[in-house]
């Protein structure tokens, strides 16, 4: 499918899909988006402690990058573990614009070696982030109790509907240890019950600019 890189509401890039119409961030603001759902209302909740996180769709590595900022300040080591079936190019990756919006540029080496590294096998970032890509269909995730931290990020329910599905739920159910978290910028009703149906408590909280509300799950 065609893509290409377009600016969200803060500045930041992210990839648009034209025959779906859909973009891989919000377009009201791609940093804006990552931070709201997948920091302040998931990473936040851990400190100065070993951290295992699972993300649903790699994808332009924006989630990893700022994990890799954040546990900086938080004390944190972190395993981070990244599935994506279909890897951005090499094109696509330049053009992206993170590290520049977020006063980071000292940290763009790491940005470029989060993508340039092997797949299929952990990689050190630095001594307190680890990154392992695992290029691959959400379907085929069949970890068990191993994640404190899930970034459920796949396309919208509305193109992707099966991604959003029980059975999909169930793994990361199993995925996950006691008390674990899953957060996502989704907040269907119909998701919410699936969810449900395989055993979380979900809370709905309220959503990133140009949302109202959005997920997030406890096991």
């Amino acid at each position: 499918m065609e893509r290409e890189i377009i600016t969200t509401g803060d500045g930041s890039k992210t990839i648009h899909i034209k025959e779906w119409n859909e973009q891989y961030h919000s377009k009201h603001g791609a940093i804006q988006e990552a931070y709201h759902v997948f920091v302040k209302h998931g990473l936040s909740l851990f400190e100065n402690r070993d951290l295992s996180v699972l993300e649903v769709g790699f994808g332009t590595g924006l989630n990893a990058f700022i994990t890799f900022l954040e546990a900086r300040n938080n004390g944190l080591k972190v395993r981070y573990t990244g599935v994506e079936l279909y890897p951005i190019e090499e094109a696509e990756i330049q053009a992206l614009n993170y590290t520049a919006q977020l006063k980071v540029d000292n940290f763009a080496d790491v940005f470029l070696k989060m993508h340039s590294s092997d797949w299929e096998r952990e990689i050190k970032i630095s001594d307190d982030f680890f990154l392992r890509k695992e290029q691959k269909d959400f379907k085929e995730i069949n970890a068990e109790n191993e994640f404190d931290l899930v970034y459920f990020d796949a396309f919208g329910a509305r193109v992707q509907p099966e991604m959003w599905s029980e059975a999909i739920f169930l793994k990361m159910y199993q995925a996950m240890r006691k008390n674990g978290v899953l957060v996502t910028y989704a907040a269907k009703g119909s998701v919410r019950r699936a969810m449900q149906a395989v055993g979380f408590v979900v809370e709905r909280l309220p959503g990133p600019p140009g949302k109202r509300e959005m997920l997030r799950a406890k096991k």
